[in-house]
């Protein structure tokens, strides 16, 4: 019934890695043996000998990957768009569930339990996102025979429900934040409710999570939006559109306990990590443990979180995450993540735990590994997430193919969480994480310098990602000083996000160098590319003239002549002007290294020059749009687009001068608000977009008349694709 991919080695675990991994494996079992024995438990249980994960990218294949380590086999799921994803070639067994979009595929509860049990698999793991907090799901998979990897049913009943979670945590003496947690959701009420607690509020969606569903409110007159926009992402979300309503603390921190639970009665908690670094609600960069706290408010919110996990009788991995007042140092329960967190790992760095395995041991029926006498803080750890998006234009996502990826070298303090590799695509059906990058040190200082290390070291080229906003969050100095609160990016987005700046000079003359010749079809090559160099003559040397566009847009021509003295690989570089007289003096140039790889349409060149009495090595991505020039740690990337031939049209970059709106990404048409005729006033919400499951509006830049709609809603649109017309004076 469902295509199997043939040939499939079972992916069991190397002999060189099983012994270690074993080893390990059985230490940890040593300790829950004895305590096992103290308490008259029932011996330990086999492991699942094969287990299907619902999911797909980077969870999926860190899950597979603790599975081989303990010699579990692994079933994926897979959509039409996820074909070649690298959770699909991992496991051992792989299924194709339906087409790209997620209520097509990875929500489809009979079509993946079904697929269970075809593959003889006995356990589903649903990772986090998609069916991992659906307590439907959970119901089913118990009553198809199989075990679900997480919490009880009625576990995520009572904690999916944001107001009932609260009312179950007041009864069980758990502070919580002041709001509205009733069932009456129409627009009278919870107006009225929020003028009563007092603007700014925030509406959030009762089954919510991940920043879905969720929205600040400032003022009254914006509530009514607000509110809709909420629904609209968390009924296509969550396929629930309820809503609460809270006050919003304004220099808040967001501090979460991770907490684990069995079913012989063990609760422990495996200590806390700040995730108050965020941008449109979704978390950026986290960090464990949270950096300020005493001993004894750690130590309460840790007993405050497995309070809150034994009181819906909780089992499994749980995360209880607090809102802490930084004004008056009080913490309150925010809600409860039913499932593995994506910042999990650096809860594994600083106890030095899987909690994966965690996970398949207490869904097996054994008991947790440690106590809470048995776990300690060892160093600090940070995640940052590498999302493909552009933080200079509002953070939003970006789609496209890896035309070049590099990753820091892994180690035991640094890991590299990632579902794609160079040549994948980012799709517009799901979430934009690329990677989560995450170190470890001896104590935070340490950890932090860590993570600035490797994040220069993290090169991504064919889509906008946020790594250099990354950088710039690690090296700012209210962050050094932990001086943290959710709004912390919009706080310091002044030296953020600062103006791009033109690229300087020897970017330009790389750029140049990199593109005199680059070699076509698949090669490899290390040879000297500029014999080459062209007939052109600028007073007398063999020049050629570059034709570049710069992140302003601004066309900039470069000239690289030989050296007058004939000295090879010496060259004269000068910016001209379009008549190709020289700027101002042409600098020295000499090329000391050069190789490029050439595949498809795209080039990788490694160049290492002596420019400006310095010398250096760059990356440079070739492609037919223009030349990307990577980050080296010290300075940032460039992205260098080929100009148009002369007389061709203009980008979408004009596309509002002209009269129109378009598209800022590929996307899905979520709902459109006018129509032909309509008068609009600058500021008014025109449609709404959606991209990897966020909602973005698109507002009029100006007063004006709508001439036509070209497009409706469910329609899935690309990048630049025409949303609006406006009526022009010719007209």
């Amino acid at each position: 019934m469902f295509p199997i991919l043939a040939g499939r080695v079972p992916a069991l675990v190397r002999p060189s890695n099983a012994s270690h991994g074993r080893s390990t494996y059985l230490a940890l079992w040593r300790t829950a043996s004895s305590a096992s024995a103290q308490s008259g438990a029932q011996p330990r249980n086999p492991l699942f000998s094969k287990v299907l994960i619902a999911n797909r990218g980077e969870i999926a294949c860190r899950i597979i990957r603790t599975a081989k380590k303990l010699g579990v086999k692994t079933v994926a799921v897979y959509s039409e768009a996820d074909r070649h994803s690298q959770h699909v070639k991992l496991a051992d067994q792989a299924f194709l569930i339906g087409a790209a979009p997620s209520a097509e595929s990875y929500l489809r509860m009979d079509t993946i339990i079904e697929v269970a049990k075809q593959s003889g698999a006995q356990a589903i793991h649903p990772g986090y996102g998609f069916l991992s907090e659906n307590s439907a799901f959970a119901e089913a998979v118990g009553k198809a025979g199989l075990t679900f990897v997480g919490p009880p049913q009625q576990a995520i009943i009572d904690m999916g429900s944001k107001s009932a979670s609260k009312n179950i945590m007041e009864a069980a003496g758990v502070p919580c934040v002041p709001g509205y947690h009733g069932a009456a959701q129409d627009l009278e009420t919870l107006s009225s409710e929020a003028i009563k607690m007092g603007y700014p509020v925030l509406i959030k969606a009762i089954k919510g999570g991940g920043g879905k569903g969720m929205r600040i409110v400032e003022k009254p007159e914006d509530f009514e939006e607000m509110l809709g926009s909420a629904r609209r992402e968390a009924i296509k979300s969550f396929g629930d559109d309820a809503v609460l309503v809270e006050k919003y603390l304004v220099r808040p921190r967001h501090v979460e306990v991770q907490v684990f639970c069995d079913t012989h009665g063990n609760a422990v908690y495996l200590f806390e990590r700040d995730c108050s670094v965020q941008r449109r609600h979704q978390k950026v960069l986290e960090e464990a443990p949270a950096p300020g706290l005493s001993e004894e408010l750690r130590k309460d919110l840790g007993e405050k979180a497995v309070a809150a996990a034994k009181a819906v009788n909780y089992v499994g991995a749980g995360t209880v995450e607090f809102i802490f007042d930084t004004d008056d140092q009080k913490f309150y329960f925010m809600e409860m993540n039913t499932r593995l967190q994506v910042e999990h790992p650096i809860t594994e760095m600083i106890t030095k735990t899987d909690l994966v395995e965690w996970q398949l041991e207490v869904a097996s029926g054994n008991m947790l590994p440690q106590l809470q006498n048995e776990l300690t803080i060892n160093g600090h750890a940070f995640e940052a997430r590498i999302y493909a998006e552009n933080p200079n234009n509002n953070f939003l996502p970006d789609t496209g193919r890896l035309t070049y990826m590099s990753t820091p070298a892994e180690t035991a303090d640094c890991r590299v969480e990632t579902g794609v590799k160079m040549g994948d695509e980012v799709s517009v059906y799901y979430d934009p994480m690329i990677s989560k990058l995450v170190v470890h040190g001896r104590d935070r200082d340490q950890a932090l310098r860590a993570l600035r290390i490797a994040l220069a070291d993290f090169h991504v080229s064919g889509l906008h990602t946020n790594i250099e906003f990354l950088q710039a969050l690690a090296s700012h100095p209210a962050f050094e000083a932990a001086d943290v609160e959710t709004g912390f990016i919009p706080k310091h987005e002044a030296q953020l996000l600062p103006p791009r700046e033109a690229a300087p000079f020897k970017i330009l003359a790389l750029a140049a160098l990199g593109a005199i010749h680059v070699p076509t079809g698949a090669s490899t090559t290390k040879r000297d590319p500029w014999a080459s160099l062209g007939s052109f003559r600028i007073n007398g040397p063999p020049t050629r003239v570059i034709r570049l566009r710069d992140e302003d847009d601004k066309e900039v021509k470069v000239a690289v002549a030989a050296s007058r003295d004939g000295e090879a690989n010496v060259f004269d570089v000068s910016i001209v002007t379009p008549a190709g007289e020289p700027v101002g003096p042409a600098q020295r140039v000499r090329l000391i290294d050069a190789s490029t790889t050439t595949t498809g349409a795209t080039s990788v060149q490694n160049l290492t020059v002596e420019m400006e009495g310095q010398s250096g090595a760059r990356v440079l991505v070739h492609t037919a749009a223009g030349i990307h020039v990577l980050g080296d740690g010290t300075d940032r990337a460039y992205m260098l687009n080929h100009p148009p031939a002369p007389g061709a049209t203009a980008d979408a970059a004009g596309g509002a001068a002209a009269g129109l709106l378009k598209a800022p990404m590929p996307c899905k048409i979520a709902h459109v608000v006018v129509k032909a005729g309509d008068k609009v006033v600058k500021g008014q919400t025109l449609v709404v977009l959606e991209a990897m499951k966020m909602e973005h509006v698109v507002r009029a830049p100006a007063d004006a008349v709508v001439a036509r709609v070209p497009v409706t809603a469910g329609a899935v649109v690309a990048e630049h694709a025409t949303l609006v017309v406006f009526e022009t004076k010719a007209e």
